[in-house]
């Protein structure tokens, strides 16, 4: 099958061609959209999901001989999660391309985190696939590029080490308060205020009350480290 114009500049962004096009489709297409005869990409989502994280596995285990798995494992973890799959999709122009129902385009699903962070694994499984396992690693690593070289050593997610640092002064674990929304209800603009009970505070705006509270457990844990 011949696939449109705007899927076949989708795989000059992605840097491969399919030789069965009907897996590109099926990885681009959302819950929302499928059928009895048009499946969704929930399957593919599942393994592309394992395959990305052989591939960062490798890559970090390589490029880094003497690292111990306790500085490993915030790195790879960083590079999997699913906003930094989601940061990928945006890249490149993933959503313009999905196939999503009525209901999802109204509310904004182009631009959703965990819906472009799915069909991002999505489309690497489908890679997978349809080229073995070379041709997924080479998309990857080309499409994650400056990523992984910049990774942070201590890349915990901010939440987590926020909470760790309470923990280890004897503080209550920090709440996460929604002060404030704006804008559509199929694009919104959460504000989150992180709190310690020393009084500390931070308070910062994402498109996803998760982004947002990560957002403001970072920007906490710098304003911490400022007063060491």
């Amino acid at each position: 099958m011949k696939l449109s114009s705007d899927l076949q500049a989708f795989q000059g962004r992605i840097g491969y061609e399919f030789k069965d096009p009907e897996l590109l489709i099926r990885a681009l297409t959302h819950g929302s959209f499928s059928s009895a005869t048009r499946p969704d990409n929930q399957r593919l989502e599942f393994l592309g999901d394992r395959v990305l994280g052989l591939v960062m596995s490798e890559k970090l285990l390589r490029d880094d001989r003497e690292a111990p798995e306790g500085t490993l494992a915030p790195r790879y973890n960083a590079l999997v999660r699913k906003e930094a799959c989601a940061d990928v999709a945006r890249q490149i122009d993933l959503g313009d391309v999905l196939k999503l129902g009525r209901s999802e385009m109204k509310t904004g699903g182009r631009r959703k985190l965990a819906l472009l962070g799915d069909a991002m694994e999505a489309v690497i499984a489908a890679v997978y696939l349809d080229g073995g396992l070379q041709a997924a690693r080479r998309m990857i690593l080309s499409l994650w590029g400056d990523r992984i070289d910049k990774v942070e050593d201590d890349a915990r997610d901010p939440k987590t080490a926020l909470q760790e640092w309470a923990q280890a002064r004897k503080m209550p674990p920090p709440e996460y308060v929604e002060t404030g929304r704006e804008g559509p209800d199929h694009a919104p603009m959460f504000t989150i205020t992180a709190k310690l009970s020393n009084g500390r505070s931070a308070e910062t705006k994402a498109n996803s009350k998760r982004a947002a509270e990560q957002a403001a457990a970072r920007a906490l844990l710098k304003q911490l480290e400022s007063k060491k």
